[in-house]
């Protein structure tokens, strides 16, 4: 206590209340509201009742101290009485005294900003509180200090009789209060009577009406009875209907699978058929000895055109099957679609005009980029038909965008690089909207399309973690969304250029292990290596592949093998071989594989079904070299 400003004794009882009288000025002189007032006087109250209690009296400090810049109101009250035993238990709130001794200190703790105890067997207790001065007060130093010191000295000789005549005004007001309780006691009395007499005419009132509920409850038990075997009937009836009706929905999607199967399947036939029509015919003709050397060619040059029909044919449909193998790489989406632009006038024609809106951001995707330039193709295309030769289309290109809910396929907060193409063509009916991506699905004249240009699309959106979206209006056009994941900034790979793409190489009798299973394909790629120059041995599946390899390589300088085969397919056996042979290098082959579509990371190179003898003897001549077979 930095400045103490009075000491007083509790001797009496009478003096609890002369303490309290004095701490509610002290507190009303330093500044604090009357709610805290009743506090300060509330807590030193307790605590002298405490010491009187159980030591007999005690003594009070009064006093100011000063932590951290802020003054307090600090309070003490000491005892010699026997101390207080159950003080940890007090302080937990485990303590359960009659005389009030646990509820005393822990609601003068409560009540104060700081509280401390000590207490010794035998040697009495001292408990220090204190109250922080309002803020605003300005703070009792030197003079001002020395003035509330004399004022409370002062005051300590009328405090007596002051508390005496509070006490007498506190007891007249309690008599009065006493008065005024009787008189409300008997008033409501007197309206208790009154209540009483309502009830009990309430009573006889509600037993009638019991009565009639309890009647009127066994009605409704027989009406629920009633009822509840109805709703079981009409539950029966519904289980059933449901059933029935799942039955006949399995039996319709069974229905529209096979519908789609069969359409599919006829369309493949139907458009293979036509190029197996051009192949047959021109063989025949190849098979004449006396067919001049230019007809010879154009017939040849037409087998060689209808295979890349044929290739391009089953590349949409993998596309569509989300299965083809894609060759994924970063590009540039604003720069590839101006590319695109500046070739569809060849395309749509001089009627259409060919608008390019791109933003400035640059905008990167990870995809393939000859689906990506045909998917832009296939649409524009179809924009074309629409628009019936004359009309404007105009393509869009936005970054960093969400993927909306499309066809009730949940959105993608992204990013995504959104590719759209809007046309003023005549639009699309909204009842085949839903079936424009269907395979061989079109509404042009025979022999305008094949019905695939939308589905490859489809298929490469979806293969390349995007998605396509159509909005269409009759008469005011359509506009086609590709979404494809922005990926972050990076270095494009640009592909060196072969300096044998145009030409044929030819081997110098190196050994090269092929793994086929079809017998057909097999001899046939063992005549193709051969009449390259290179030396082929052949085996039927990958495990005798392994076997003839050895641990060393049995003197082989590449492995050709398929990709689908029983038992260890052909990537397989490429990891096998990496793992024991690392320098053999591997090439797959594949017209089709799920494996390949799924994962483009497995790091080795890839054919494509149908291949032809110049693409192989490149492949080989790039992994191998030039180089003449080791001796």
């Amino acid at each position: 206590m930095r400045w103490p400003l009075l000491t007083s004794y509790i001797q009496h009882e009478d003096d609890i209340v002369t303490v309290r009288q004095r701490v509610r000025a002290l507190s009303e002189r330093l500044g604090f509201e009357i709610q805290d007032q009743t506090r300060i006087a509330t807590a030193v109250s307790e605590i002298a009742r405490n010491a009187y209690g159980y030591a007999g009296g005690g003594r009070i400090e009064y006093g100011l101290d000063q932590d951290n810049g802020e003054q307090f109101l600090v309070i003490r009250v000491s005892d010699k009485g026997p101390g207080i035993a159950e003080l940890d238990a007090i302080l937990e709130g485990r303590f359960r005294s009659t005389t009030g001794l646990g509820i005393g200190i822990t609601g003068s703790r409560r009540l104060m900003d700081c509280f401390d105890i000590h207490t010794a067997a035998g040697n009495g207790t001292v408990v220090t509180f204190g109250k922080r001065l309002p803020s605003g007060i300005e703070s009792f130093t030197g003079p001002r200090l020395a003035t509330l010191a004399e004022d409370v000295a002062r005051a300590r000789t009328e405090e007596p009789l002051v508390a005496l005549r509070e006490q007498n005004r506190e007891l007249l007001r309690s008599l009065a209060a006493l008065a005024e309780r009787e008189e409300e006691t008997q008033r409501l009395n007197q309206e208790l009577s009154e209540t009483n007499r309502g009830v009990v005419a309430l009573h006889a009132e509600l037993e009638a009406q019991a009565v009639l509920l309890r009647e009127a409850g066994v009605f409704l038990e027989s009406q629920v009875a009633a009822r509840t075997a109805e709703l079981a009937e009409a539950n029966a009836q519904l289980l059933a209907e449901a059933v029935e009706r799942e039955r006949m929905e399995q039996d319709l999607r069974q229905s529209q699978k096979l519908e789609a199967v069969g359409q599919l399947t006829g369309g493949v036939a139907h458009d293979f058929n036509n190029l197996l029509t051009i192949i047959r015919s021109s063989v025949d003709f190849l098979r004449r000895p006396d067919l001049p050397e230019d007809r010879r060619k154009r017939y040849m040059d037409a087998v060689s055109d209808t295979v890349d029909r044929a290739a391009k044919l089953t590349g949409q449909l993998l596309a569509f099957a989300r299965r083809q193998t894609l060759k994924p790489e970063v590009f540039e989406v604003g720069e590839r679609l101006r590319g695109v632009a500046e070739m569809l006038d060849t395309i749509t024609g001089a009627r259409i005009q060919v608008c390019v809106e791109v933003s400035d951001r640059s905008a990167l995707v990870r995809a393939d980029l000859n689906q990506f330039e045909t998917a832009l193709v296939n649409m524009a295309v179809n924009a074309r038909d629409a628009m019936d030769g004359s009309g404007t289309l105009t393509m869009r290109m936005a970054a960093g965008l969400a993927m909306p809910t499309i066809r009730g396929h949940a959105g993608s907060r992204g990013p995504f690089v959104a590719v759209s193409l809007a046309d003023t063509g005549s639009g699309i009916p909204a009842e085949v909207l839903g079936r424009i991506f269907e395979p061989f699905f079109t509404t042009k004249d025979v022999g305008r399309g094949t019905g695939l240009g939308l589905s490859q699309v489809f298929g490469f959106a979806k293969q390349s973690g995007g998605d396509v979206d159509v909005t269409s209006e009759s008469g005011k056009g359509t506009i086609f969304t590709l979404y494809l994941p922005e990926v972050s900034s990076e270095a494009t790979e640009v592909p060196a250029p072969d300096p044998d793409a145009a030409l044929s190489p030819t081997g110098y009798g190196q050994r090269i292990l092929l793994v086929e299973d079809n017998l057909e394909v097999g001899g046939f790629c063992t005549q193709i290596l051969e009449d390259l120059g290179y030396a082929p041995e052949w085996v039927v599946n990958a495990e005798e592949a392994l076997e003839r390899l050895g641990t060393d390589g049995a003197g082989f300088q590449a492995v050709f093998s398929d990709v689908v085969m029983p038992g260890m397919g052909g990537i397989e056996l490429a990891r096998a071989l990496r793992s024991r042979l690392p320098t053999l290098p591997v090439i797959l082959a594949s017209g089709y594989s799920h494996v390949l579509a799924r994962e483009d990371s497995h790091g080795f190179e890839l054919l494509h079904k149908p291949y032809s003898a110049a693409q192989v003897g490149r492949v080989l001549r790039r992994i191998i070299g030039a180089s003449a077979p080791n001796r």
